[in-house]
């Protein structure tokens, strides 16, 4: 599979994943220009975890972004769908429990988690809003849940420039330090196909969360998506009798981003 699409399969995607879990992050890091490191700062800051919480790192890949939150003192469960991944996160962090699992199908009891995130892995999922419902599934109720996912920029130079650098320099950055072109292509295709910050915000409100808020990351290349599970049990009971129901993007409200404020530097 070279190009991305919205029935994507799972067996596929994962296979692609297996063949770059090696060199994963060091392309990562260069393809980012080193702002990677600065996202998954903001990620962790955003969830606020406190020592002795548990928290789902969901497509946790190798388990970069799961060694970030297990430095807070949080007890952390990364899952990834790729043997691969699961594999190599294991060898580099052995005090971090990695477990083989699909995003769509969490397998968690219900309310099992104070928080739960998801960093550049939410477009890899073929339903996504099934995920972000199982996800809700396994929040306690009040817990938090943090979304970091590419985006699209709102101001035209920088959409321009993004673009740009999709095109051009993304392709040849990936041809001399990945050997998986086809799986990078994907991810690139994939990123141009996901929809904008407000459709993952209603996806958020569907699914029952509640303070639902976004923040862009480097001039919206990158959205920070942020929500809560309510607490309330009649609101909690309210929301699974709806459930039921899929949402239309076009019918949901929109949540009203925060200020675009891209991560500190130093």
């Amino acid at each position: 599979m070279t190009t991305a699409d919205l029935s994507k399969k799972p067996d596929e995607v994962a296979g692609m994943f297996d063949e770059v879990a090696k060199g994963y992050d060091r392309t990562n890091a260069l393809l980012s220009g080193g702002n990677s490191v600065l996202w998954r700062i903001a990620t962790v800051k955003a969830l606020d975890l406190k020592p002795g919480e548990r928290v789902l790192d969901v497509a946790a890949g190798t388990g970069t972004s799961s060694k970030a939150l297990h430095k807070t003192g949080a007890t952390v469960v990364a899952l990834d769908f790729s043997p691969g991944m699961v594999a190599e996160g294991r060898k580099r962090h052995p005090d971090i429990e990695f477990v083989e699992g699909d995003a769509e199908e969490l397998p968690f009891p219900s309310a099992s988690f104070d928080a739960v995130t998801i960093s550049f892995g939410l477009r890899n999922v073929n339903q996504p809003q099934v995920a972000i419902g199982e996800m809700y599934r396994v929040l306690k109720p009040g817990g938090r849940i943090v979304i970091c996912e590419f985006s699209h920029p709102a101001a035209p130079i920088v959409r321009a420039g993004y673009q740009g650098y999709m095109k051009y320099v993304m392709p040849a950055v990936t041809a001399l330090s990945s050997s998986h072109k086809d799986a990078y292509r994907y991810l690139m295709d994939s990123i141009n196909e996901w929809p904008e910050q407000r459709v993952l915000s209603q996806w958020l409100r569907a699914a029952g969360f509640t303070r639902v808020a976004y923040r862009n990351l480097t001039g919206g290349i990158v959205a920070l998506h942020r929500a809560r599970s309510p607490e309330d049990s009649k609101v909690r009971e309210s929301i699974g009798k709806r459930r039921s129901r899929p949402a239309s993007p076009s019918t949901s409200s929109v949540s009203v981003p925060i200020q675009d404020i891209s991560p500190p530097t130093s």
